[in-house]
């Protein structure tokens, strides 16, 4: 069984896919009290460090984890996105300081696990034109990897949703010529909502307000804002009658016939609206756990928002076990090479 160490764990999305592919793990880091209790009520085995990051990267991290320099084989996770300094062209961890990239690369450094598995938003690619994911990967290299990466989707691997992610897979340069990563390839079947809005369990759920309720009886499965009487779109919309661009995600009720979109940390925004297909209301938590392909048994805690706000940040199940299982087969294949 292959070892992992995951830093920003949250509510467990990425660590459920890596145990499925047979990762064993060291040990998950989150700041979040919620999402901390979450992992340590559905799998109190696991060693859950419910602290800061950055007081981590502080210690003797091989003593702390009981893992030697070179030894683990995978560290996963993806630290939230934020700008760098470019001083001067140097491009290296110091232009990372005082975000949390850097201490993900910190881990890389001290740690140099075989294999890395960093995830993030689609925009990342884009952010500040590209410089700041530019600056990540010479970090990456600098820290001694090779570098793949590319955006999936999470409908095109058993999640009823669409989800972009970026994935970057590092292999430590000394372990190239042994170790080969093939990203996964899409399933002939891109599941709905109707695959996953059958028998969900109860759950925690916030209810619109009744003016909202009404509006939203007006609107058609796979409808939004034109598709009911102007005069009651204008006097909803506001302000946002005016805007530029479709603005279709306002007074937006899903088909029970197409994916979720993106899945959000709030049950409700107006310009980014996910109404049920049947009834006029949000999501509710087990509802979107089910587009985010969690098990129904895994159980979140703290109050609905923070549960609404785990789930929506979390990595779709499905989809991390899709990239972890070759990640696994890759070091299953580097195995074999050094028993040759």
């Amino acid at each position: 069984m292959f070892t992992t160490i995951e830093l920003f764990a949250g509510a467990g999305g990425l660590a459920l896919g890596l145990e499925k592919a047979g990762f064993h793990p060291l040990g998950l880091i989150e700041i979040d009290k919620d999402a901390c209790d979450t992992l340590c009520k559905n799998r109190p085995d696991w060693n859950v460090v419910c602290d800061d990051i950055a007081r981590i990267t502080e210690l003797d991290l091989e003593e702390y984890f009981h893992v030697k320099r070179g030894e683990l084989d995978l560290l996963s996770g993806g630290a939230p996105c934020q700008a760098f300094s470019y001083a001067g062209k140097r491009l290296g961890l110091e232009d990372a300081r005082g975000t949390l990239f850097y201490h993900y690369a910190i881990f890389l450094e001290k740690l140099q696990p075989r294999m890395f598995l960093f995830e993030n938003v689609k925009g990342l690619c884009s952010h500040d034109g590209g410089k700041t994911f530019q600056t990540m990967l010479q970090i990456f290299e600098k820290t001694g990897y090779t570098i793949q990466k590319q955006v999936l989707n999470a409908w095109n691997y058993g999640v009823a949703q669409k989800r972009e992610r970026l994935i970057t897979i590092g292999i430590r340069k000394d372990l190239r010529d042994r170790l080969h990563y093939e990203f996964p390839k899409p399933h002939s079947y891109k599941p709905v909502l109707r695959d996953v809005l059958q028998n969900v369990p109860q759950s925690v759920g916030i209810a619109y307000g009744e003016n909202k309720r009404k509006i939203f009886e007006l609107v058609p499965a796979g409808g939004y804002w034109r598709d009911i009487d102007q005069d009651i779109a204008k006097e909803y919309m506001k302000s946002c009658w005016n805007m530029e661009g479709g603005r279709t995600g306002i007074l937006r009720r899903m088909s029970m016939e197409e994916p979720s979109l993106t899945v959000l940390t709030s049950p409700s925004q107006k310009q980014t609206e996910r109404c049920h297909p049947l009834e006029a209301r949000p999501f509710t938590v087990r509802e979107n756990a089910r587009c985010q392909s969690f098990p129904d048994e895994w159980e979140f805690c703290g109050n609905a928002m923070s549960q609404y706000k785990q789930v929506g940040n979390a990595v779709p199940v499905n989809l991390a076990y899709e990239v972890a299982a070759k990640i696994y087969e890759a070091l299953e294949g580097m195995q074999t090479w050094d028993g040759q």
